[in-house]
């Protein structure tokens, strides 16, 4: 069996993937539940319920405000207790919706039977972009840009391949992995749909070879769906970064301020790849998600069903706690992932999973001076050199930075995780890139 991989850089964590075996979990509705309007890149949702309102599982309490927006449901029945800010995992205050929860009610028009549906032949390219837009479906890797607006291919471009990232590349993550074997035939249908909506005959699951258990099922699956295609790939971080992931499968490479339709690719995460399939085919929208429940000393880790704006101390409840040693929580994996500043933070649509790191892991070791070894240069993967680009963003050269094309960078970490002298080298570019992409906007404007 071959496996694939991207050419530059990266590196090798220990992935830790602890709860790989473990099946996945509902966890019991919380008696409240927060949902945010602002779980997705773009202009946050407009709210359009009340205090007092009565809700269903499934109801629209949020509508898209804009192209690049999505759409957000009760994933609970109840009342509107509450409408205002609340911090988000990164400690931002956004507005959201808190409700009361009563009951289990849910919109009628949703199909909760367990029947997998296969009868896509009449459904219209135009209806599944329309059904997903409804349905406030976003990127469920982490990125959560709305999937509306990836399936909106324009005229001038043409997608030739839709690529399912299953790679779930970030240590102890297993959410994906969990879905892949439990709703095989979901993300199969799922994916005749995404290829559907932007018209085209090919797609390619990417998955890393340390899940060879979905690498079998979804191949032996595969031969039932025309164009579908497993693709094996090399255990390397960050292989689950869009740009490296159609590197690998299609050996192409996306040109710096380029988007992937612009060499012909649609990238879609496996757990969006089924939430289209539940948008489409049982008219259920985002309510709720799987969520990896993990850490070195958690008790009993685990993956979960989780209804989207509940609180992540119930999810820590589930595993039997905070462990003592706990030194930082965390929204995500170590690598990407943000540190948590609360238990209150509800579950969002791009959670996941929750990570509680041991002290001896949580910290960072005291920094040095740079040795100019070149290391974080050999383990960019997008060929930068984080060493220049740190110092240059201390010193506030913006325009040297994007000379040196800072907005290429992915944040993926890997200069950090590699760097000896244990310099904050993500610290500074995320800052630098952060400025550099403002003065742009403000350039266009």
């Amino acid at each position: 069996m071959e496996f694939k991989t991207f050419n530059i850089g990266g590196v090798h964590p220990a992935d830790k993937k602890i709860t790989a075996g473990s099946p996945i979990q509902v966890l019991p509705v919380p008696d409240t539940v927060t949902i945010p309007c602002a779980m997705h890149i773009g202009a946050p949702a407009e709210i359009i319920v009340n205090k007092g309102d009565k809700v269903k599982v499934g109801q629209l309490i949020a509508k898209a405000n804009g192209f690049v927006s999505a759409n957000i449901h009760s994933s609970v029945s109840g009342t509107v207790k509450q409408i205002g800010p609340l911090p988000d995992a990164s400690g931002y205050t956004k507005m959201g919706v808190t409700i009361a929860v009563e009951g289990d009610e849910w919109e009628e028009s949703i199909d909760r039977s367990e029947t997998i549906r296969h009868d896509i032949d009449d459904i219209k390219p135009e209806e599944i972009i329309a059904k997903v837009a409804d349905a406030g479906i976003v990127g469920m890797g982490g990125a959560t840009f709305p999937t509306k607006v990836k399936l909106s291919i324009p005229l001038e471009k043409k997608a030739e391949a839709v690529l399912i990232n299953a790679v779930e590349c970030e240590p102890y993550l297993t959410a994906d992995h969990r879905l892949m074997l439990e709703k095989a035939e979901q993300l199969m249908v799922g994916t005749q749909l995404l290829m559907k909506a932007v018209k085209c005959e090919n797609a390619y699951i990417g998955i890393e070879q340390n899940k060879m258990d979905a690498i079998e099922k979804l191949t032996a699956l595969s031969a039932n769906y025309p164009g579908i295609t497993v693709v094996p790939l090399k255990l390397k971080y960050p292989q689950g970064s869009e740009k490296h992931l159609i590197k690998a499968i299609m050996g192409r490479e996306v040109p710096s301020g380029r988007l992937p339709i612009d060499v012909g690719a649609v990238v879609d995460n496996a757990g969006t790849a089924v939430a289209v399939y539940e948008a489409v085919m049982k008219n259920k929208p985002l309510i709720e998600r799987i969520v990896t429940v993990t850490g070195d000393s958690v008790k009993n880790p685990g993956n979960f069903l989780v209804r989207i704006g509940t609180p992540i101390k119930h999810l820590i409840e589930a595993v039997g706690g905070m462990p003592e040693d706990t030194g930082k929580l965390i929204s995500g994996g170590p690598m990407m992932g943000k540190s948590c500043t609360s238990v209150e933070i509800p579950v969002a649509k791009g959670t996941s999973g929750i990570l509680m790191l041991p002290e001896k892991l949580a910290h960072r070791g005291e920094v040095e001076n740079c040795i100019r070894c070149g290391k974080c240069v050999d383990a960019c993967p997008m060929g930068l050199e984080p060493y220049l680009l740190s110092k240059l963003a201390k010193l506030n050269k913006f325009e040297d930075l994007e000379a040196n094309h800072i907005t290429d960078c992915i944040s993926c970490g890997c200069c950090m995780f590699t760097c000896p002298a244990n310099r904050p080298l993500l610290d500074y570019m995320n800052y630098g890139k952060g400025k550099v992409m403002a003065i742009i906007r403000s350039r266009k404007k």
